[in-house]
Parts: structure tokens; C-alpha cells; sequence
């Protein structure tokens, strides 16, 4: 049996080795975690005991197979309560991930994989992730980052990079949402600002909006 915490420090490892495909440093995770790095070593310590992650001091850490494994299972049951939330709740999209944080550590295997039918099995969450299937099988969804768009392309906003709070209620308040058509109408030369159309409506954002849109074309 893992601590919330346990399994918290698992979930960020997992994403920062998908994100650097390699070994993660102390640093970054204590960043991540928002902690010192003398704590993370001791966590990783622990972890290691129990064959969770390969930590080699000095040199970085990556999960285990097992310790995959595990992660694997709790952003399974991350996104699947944020698409139940969204879905049958009603939440708005900026609303869910921190209720979500605390209902991922639910033990209970079966109940994941009913609320899993109950969804009628979603390969997305509301912000685009892909959530995991019963065996741990995560389907990517082939997308670009709308910033690599260029002028008169198009295509489909499929998620989002930043996922944070604030984020979500800027898109809110532009009106863009997950499933939208967006197309490249200018950018602009001294800011690499983009003036889209998103179903028909013309908008200005900037590029590090841009850069945070996944759009599949």
C-alpha cells in the first residue's frame, strides 16, 4: 500500500520522463514537487526500497517497470474523475483537476474500471489527455502545437499543453474549447502573434498561447 504521497512523487516522475525521455534529475522533481531536494532524495530512497525507481545518486532516476506500472494507474484514475466531473457533474474544465488530485488515491481497482464502463470508455479527458485503458495502454493522439502552424493551415484543438487554472478560464473567456476548428489566418511579424478563426469567429492570441494549443490537422 502507497501513500498519497507515494503516489504523487510516482505521477510526476512519470511525466517528467515523458516529457525529457530520460533519466530525471533530484532537482527537477524537488521543482516539481515543490519541496527541497533533501526531501526528494529521501522519498526516492523509499521508492527504491520498494523497487519502485532506479535512483542512482548523482546520476538521475526513472521509474521502474512496476513503478510505471503504478503511475500508469493513477492518471488513469486522475482523468477518468475528471471526465466523470466534467461530464456528469457539470464541473467546468478549470474546476476539476485539484478534486481530482485527491479522488485518484481511491484504492479501489474496481471502481476505476466501473466508472471506466459508466463513461462508456473515454480516450480523453476534458483537456485532451489520453487516459489510460484497463490494461494500462495510453492511445496518443497525433497532434501538433499550433504555434508550428503556419498562415492558412488548419485544423482541430485537440488539448492543451498548460493545464493550469488560469489557463483554462483565458480560453474560457476567448471562447475556446476542446473540438473547436481553428485555422491560421495571419501572424504577425514583431510579436508572432496569430489572428485565427475558431468556427467562424476571428481572434487575436499571442504566441505563447499559441504554443500551448494542440491542434490536430
Amino acid at each position: 500500500m502507497l501513500s498519497q504521497t507515494e503516489e504523487n512523487y510516482l505521477k510526476e516522475i512519470y511525466s517528467l520522463e515523458e516529457l525529457v525521455q530520460k533519466e530525471v534529475s533530484t532537482n527537477s522533481i524537488a521543482e516539481k514537487m515543490q519541496t527541497k531536494a533533501s526531501s526528494v532524495t529521501d522519498m526516492l530512497q523509499k521508492l527504491s526500497n520498494k523497487k519502485l525507481v532506479i535512483y542512482k545518486k548523482y546520476k538521475g532516476t526513472r521509474l521502474s517497470e512496476k513503478g510505471k506500472t503504478k503511475a500508469i494507474l493513477i492518471i488513469r484514475k486522475h482523468r477518468l474523475w475528471e471526465t466523470f466531473l466534467v461530464e456528469k457533474l457539470n464541473f467546468p474544465w478549470d474546476e476539476v483537476h485539484d478534486i481530482a488530485e485527491q479522488l485518484e488515491h481511491i484504492k479501489s481497482e474496481k471502481l476505476t474500471n466501473r466508472l471506466d464502463a459508466f463513461l462508456e470508455y473515454p480516450t480523453l479527458d476534458p483537456h485532451g489527455d489520453p487516459i489510460p485503458n484497463v490494461n494500462g495502454k495510453i492511445i496518443k493522439v497525433n497532434s501538433v502545437i499550433l504555434a508550428d502552424l503556419k498562415i492558412k493551415e488548419e485544423g482541430v484543438f485537440v488539448g492543451v499543453k498548460d493545464s493550469s487554472d488560469d489557463f483554462l478560464r483565458y480560453l474560457n473567456k476567448k471562447n475556446i474549447a476542446i473540438g473547436d476548428k481553428i485555422k491560421v489566418l495571419e501572424i504577425e511579424p514583431f510579436d508572432n502573434s496569430f489572428k485565427i478563426d475558431n468556427n467562424s469567429t476571428e481572434l487575436i492570441i499571442s504566441e505563447s498561447v499559441a504554443k500551448n494549443l494542440y491542434i490536430k490537422n
